[in-house]
């Protein structure tokens, strides 16, 4: 499971000068807030972080992962207006506007876009437990829909995703992900009175032929609908959100913590999973609570040099011995991101904080990098932030010094 190129990865980011911090951040903002092409293209999106990679001097992963934090900050403050006005935006899809094309005019995600799009349009199905029997009863959307008026008489969203069934949010998850199976045909999938909408031409020119269960029946071959050709266009073009992004940041997160697991064990650290801690009814669990507390060498906050790693494994052997400092760590958060100022005060530090009061002090490692130490809080002392890759050197409570070569006695 351990991928050359993430290795490499690994070996390259630490922590981030304040200048190129400051100008990728200021890049990322300027460029959500314009809504740039690359947000709604993936081959862009791509050649696009890369070339910037370079100018800013910052790792791609570092990049993509600040990238999507200033992002997630623009969605906060613009998914509201954009939800009050989703009946806009479906009569616009109605008329013929492609849902990539809604998504780029209100600078807003295309697979976020067409979720929205499928929540008004496509027949819904829930299910409602019956009061007397308490047997599950199936209801369409139409059903849901009625007397959906607001105090003008206006028409609102009727599926409202808030107050969807986890039938009907899996369905609609299902129709991102599979939209030529759940919304190909378009008598079944599409609300009869938005069903004018299929002959409404759109950018999309071309149909796809779904075929029928009999391969030798070509009778019964059905072409797609414009909804699920539309909405496969806008889960494709967009490079943040939808399954496909959902899912390589779950494997992504997993891999690392794999790594760290793989990397503890080679160095004869004993420890216990999250998993581990779980099932025997730990609750907010770290990944990884080590079985004893351990030191480990880290440079201070205030040291203006970047971090050295030792050479040889061998305690004492750097540049600068009076801008490092022993820290006793009980446990260690794997992070598969970059740790900008934000998203650590504002959702790492607060999780961690309940491990060091259950656990003790403990680490927070930042795979893709982190923004200036000095900009990071530390819990008064208690959360330690290394950024990259984990420490090549622990000291155990008995005295001897374990690295990634295994056991050293001094």
């Amino acid at each position: 499971f351990f991928r050359n190129y993430h290795l490499i990865i690994t070996m390259s980011c630490y922590e981030c000068s304040s200048e190129s911090y400051d100008k990728a951040e200021a890049w990322c903002r300027e460029t959500v807030s314009a809504g740039h092409d690359m947000l709604f293209s993936t081959a862009l999106f791509a050649a696009e972080m890369t070339r910037m990679s370079r100018e800013l001097d910052v790792s791609v992963q570092a990049l993509n992962s600040l990238f999507r934090n200033a992002h997630v900050s623009h969605m906060k403050r613009t998914s509201h207006t954009i939800r009050n006005q989703t009946m806009s935006h479906v009569k616009s899809y109605l008329n013929g506007t492609s849902i990539l094309k809604l998504a780029k005019k209100c600078n807003y995600p295309p697979a976020m876009m067409a979720r929205f799009i499928v929540e008004n349009v496509a027949v819904l199905p829930t299910r409602q437990q019956h009061p007397s029997t308490g047997d599950n009863v199936v209801i369409n959307q139409q059903q849901l829909s009625e007397g959906k008026k607001n105090n003008d008489g206006k028409m609102t969203a009727a599926n409202n995703t808030t107050k969807a069934s986890t039938a009907t949010r899996k369905f609609i998850t299902q129709s991102l992900r599979h939209p030529e199976k759940m919304l190909g045909n378009a008598s079944t999938s599409i609300l009869p009175e938005y069903l004018f909408s299929e002959k409404v031409s759109s950018n999309i020119s071309d149909t796809i032929a779904l075929p029928s269960r009999d391969r030798n029946d070509d009778t019964n071959l059905i072409p797609l609908s414009r909804l699920s050709v539309e909405v496969r266009e806008a889960v494709d073009a967009d490079p943040m959100y939808g399954p496909r992004s959902d899912k390589e940041r779950h494997n992504i997160g997993i891999e690392y913590e794999l790594l760290l697991e793989y990397t503890l064990r080679n160095m004869g650290i004993p420890f216990e999973t999250e998993e581990q801690l779980r099932k025997r009814g730990t609750a907010k669990t770290p990944d990884v609570l080590l079985s004893c507390p351990v030191g480990l060498k880290v440079r201070k906050k205030k040291s203006p040099h970047p971090i050295q790693k030792s050479p040889s494994h061998l305690p004492g052997n750097f540049e600068k011995e009076d801008e490092y400092e022993w820290k006793i760590i009980c446990w260690i958060d794997s992070k598969a991101l970059f740790g900008d100022v934000d998203t650590h005060t504002n959702s790492v530090l607060p999780q961690v904080e309940t491990y060091v009061h259950r656990f003790g002090p403990g680490l927070v490692l930042y795979w893709f990098g982190h923004a200036p130490l000095s900009r990071l809080g530390d819990s008064h002392g208690d959360v330690v932030v290394v950024g990259g890759d984990l420490q090549d050197l622990f000291l155990m409570p008995t005295g001897e010094y374990r690295g990634q070569s295994g056991r050293q006695l001094f």
